[in-house]
């Protein structure tokens, strides 16, 4: 018998403002959102952070070390939770309404070897 277990923490890509809504309701999650944060109420989320899709930052800065933005929210996230300065999360719920923002995070957890390490891209993603 093969076991398998994948403590990484599970994110969860969404579209919508309606689908991160029924993504919440599944239990404690972070929710990570390109752009500007929802405005609507986050039932559910112990956590929130945005990134911008596009940064003003040339490629390799030294500030952020060559690192997306995507993935640099995904570690102050991680950090957050680990130091308790936000309730523990089970998951994250990424609102990417654009293709950009959605390669961004899944080039993140791909590419990005502290992202990697920490996150996993939930197998059966929520539509729409």
């Amino acid at each position: 018998m093969n076991w398998s277990l994948d403590a990484r923490v599970p994110v969860i890509l969404v579209q919508s403002e309606d689908a991160m809504a029924e993504a919440l309701r599944a239990g404690p999650s972070a929710v990570l959102a390109a752009g500007e944060l929802p405005a609507r109420p986050m039932v559910g989320a112990v956590a929130a952070l945005s990134f911008e899709v596009f940064s003003s930052h040339a490629v390799a800065c030294a500030c952020c070390g060559g690192r997306s933005p995507a993935a640099q929210a995904l570690d102050r996230l991680f950090q957050a939770r680990v130091r308790g300065t936000v309730a523990w999360f089970d998951r994250v719920v990424a609102l990417v309404p654009g293709e950009a923002a959605r390669d961004m995070v899944e080039g993140a957890l791909r590419d990005d070897a502290v992202s990697a390490a920490r996150f996993r891209m939930e197998p059966v993603a929520q539509a729409g």
